[in-house]
């Protein structure tokens, strides 16, 4: 049974079921660091992360979370015709910092205007009780999600990637997390160094078995100035093909359970930054080829689960 009519749970369904309008997300950039970067655990990052670790640069131009939150909804609205929001913590470690520092950012967020909830992006060796308590007490009355960063379920990659932590640390903060109201979202990137199509979908088996609510796959691309750039200049690297990626995909979504939320398919680079491969910036034509794929393949999200075919 075909249970979306995108073949998959879409985030915007969720959201409009959930709230019963259009909600959208604004990225927001706090200033928090990394301790794969600030020599906590290392100073360079992963492997395909720049300084900027996919931020928008709007902490370093002075603009406060309320600032950039204002401008958000009003480009937001105008676009998407929008009428709540969810703020999102996106750039570098979004629980890295001392709880007070945590409270006074989260808490300034939510007291935005027709900001629904907080999604809060982080790495898994980057929460504890006392973060975790003060989410639960933001999901009493808001939409909470916190997101993941596993990218591989397999060791070894993570070690290639310089990743900083292993799968079992993803497992210990996925069970940390669960029955506090807070939902968890996985980030996977597909087309890792030295990964085939079978890990990638050994990957997506251990988070089907683990009762994550969302997930987020990304293409791996090359961005100027990473450790990435300089291993694909030198032929070590070789980018998938949007044929390969859209196939991956879907293979993916037929492992990934119906219950579970697809916030994101691909990913946004920032143009004037990458290097390779220059499909990645055609978003709206390979979520165009994913639907289309699902379609001649007569496949849907969940079919190859357990409960897939209920």
């Amino acid at each position: 049974m075909i249970p979306y009519p995108k073949r998959y749970y879409d985030f915007n369904t969720y959201l409009r079921n959930t709230f019963g309008c259009r909600v959208q997300k604004i990225t927001i950039d706090a200033g928090f660091t990394c301790p794969n970067r600030d020599g906590s655990l290392s100073t360079g990052g992963c492997v395909y992360c720049n300084a900027r670790g996919s931020g928008t640069g709007a902490f370093h131009k002075g603009l406060s979370i309320s600032a950039q939150l204002e401008l958000g909804r009003h480009r937001l609205a105008k676009r998407y015709k929008a009428k709540k929001f969810i703020a999102y913590f996106q750039s570098f470690t979004n629980t890295y910092a001392p709880i007070e520092t945590l409270k006074k950012t989260y808490q300034e967020a939510l007291a935005a205007q027709d900001i629904v909830g907080l999604s809060i992006g982080t790495r898994p060796d980057c929460v504890d009780a006392p973060v975790l308590d003060l989410l639960q007490g933001y999901a009493a009355h808001h939409l909470i999600w916190i997101e993941y960063g596993l990218q591989s379920a397999h060791d070894n990659t993570l070690t290639t990637i310089n990743r900083g932590h292993d799968v079992d640390c993803f497992k210990q903060a996925v069970r940390a997390t669960k029955n506090r109201g807070i939902s968890i979202c996985a980030h996977v990137i597909l087309g890792l160094p030295g990964e085939t199509r079978s890990h990638m979908l050994e990957t997506a088996e251990f988070l089907a078995d683990l009762g994550i609510d969302g997930l987020k796959l990304h293409l791996l691309y090359v961005v100027q100035g990473t450790v990435l750039d300089r291993w694909y200049q030198a032929g070590g690297y070789r980018c998938l093909s949007q044929d390969a990626y859209v196939d991956l995909v879907c293979d993916f979504l037929e492992r990934t359970p119906q219950t579970v939320i697809i916030q994101r398919l691909t990913g946004d680079p920032h143009p004037h930054e990458l290097v390779a491969p220059q499909w990645s910036l055609q978003k709206t034509e390979t979520l165009a080829r994913i639907t289309r794929r699902l379609e001649e393949r007569d496949t849907w999200q969940g079919r190859l689960c357990a409960t897939g075919d209920s």
